[in-house]
């Protein structure tokens, strides 16, 4: 199948502003069953942009905007071809099979910037016993994420501490992204978050969350499978209907748009953010 993606973002300010460098991270990335077969990117004319790879492999665009101005454009355009795919294809390793997984030296020095996580007191759903089967625990905690936090869109702002999104019982994609890896780092897995877009979720229609948007979710890594991606705002794991843009440690290593406005005073503003996700 074929997808387009049309997203378009305008910061609109009173009066002209400076910009510092801006970070894109808007890209599909190409993966099991997606192939970026087009992807073209605007902002405004004045603009220097130039593309990168980041730390984390993600295509980047750097832009950097010579002259104060009264707004700041960005548009995307990318057509995709999608194979339909089973997430729960896969087969584990041995020491995989059965709580805790076991990571091999190679893996562990690899995985070990995934694996850290100061908060290890979690409700005891959270927590596997030994012995239970990986892939039960880990859809376990997916899951029990989707009942217990509820959804509430937040277009901008950091993501939540995980602590504060169980204290407060509900969050954005990102929030839920972040507690789901902290989770599984407190375990001893490797976790990072990711990026990007979901179409048509296989959720229940009336349950659906960030459909046909930007969103956010996890990915874990499981031998014998690699990573493997989950999404806490819906509860399931992620297949063809999740498109990944950037992948990384940190909230800030996926946001889609990094960058400020300065200027000599306060100057207020706004923001409009359309997104379109067509099956061709």
């Amino acid at each position: 199948m074929r997808l387009r993606i049309i997203y378009r973002a305008e910061y609109r300010y009173a009066e002209p502003v400076s910009f510092s460098p801006h970070v894109i991270r808007l890209f599909p990335r190409e993966s099991r069953g997606l192939r970026v077969e087009s992807s073209v990117f605007s902002t405004n004319g004045s603009a220097v942009v130039q593309w990168r790879r980041d730390l984390f492999d993600n295509l980047t665009a750097r832009c950097f905007y010579p002259d104060a101005e009264r707004s700041l454009g960005l548009a995307c355009d990318a057509e995709l071809v999608v194979q339909e795919y089973n997430p729960f294809e896969f087969l584990l390793e041995s020491r995989a099979l059965r709580w805790p997984v076991e990571y091999d030296p190679r893996e562990a020095a690899a995985l070990a910037p995934y694996r850290t996580c100061h908060v290890n007191v979690w409700p005891d759903e959270l927590s596997p016993t030994d012995g239970s089967d990986t892939v039960e625990s880990i859809v376990m905690m997916n899951q029990w994420i989707h009942a217990n936090i509820a959804y509430e869109r937040r277009e901008e702002g950091e993501a939540f501490a995980p602590r504060e999104t169980l204290q407060r019982g509900r969050g954005a994609c990102r929030d839920t992204a972040v507690l789901l890896a902290a989770i599984l780092r407190s375990h001893g897995l490797g976790a990072r978050l990711v990026s990007g877009y979901l179409w048509e979720s296989t959720s229940d229609l009336s349950a659906r969350r960030a459909d046909s948007a930007l969103h956010a979710w996890t990915e874990v890594y499981l031998p014998g499978a690699g990573w493997l991606g989950l999404d806490p705002s819906n509860g399931v794991l992620s297949d063809h209907h999740y498109a990944a843009a950037a992948v990384g440690l940190a909230p800030e290593d996926i946001a889609p748009v990094t960058g400020l406005y300065y200027g000599d005073y306060p100057v207020s503003g706004d923001l409009e953010v359309s997104l379109t996700v067509q099956r061709l």
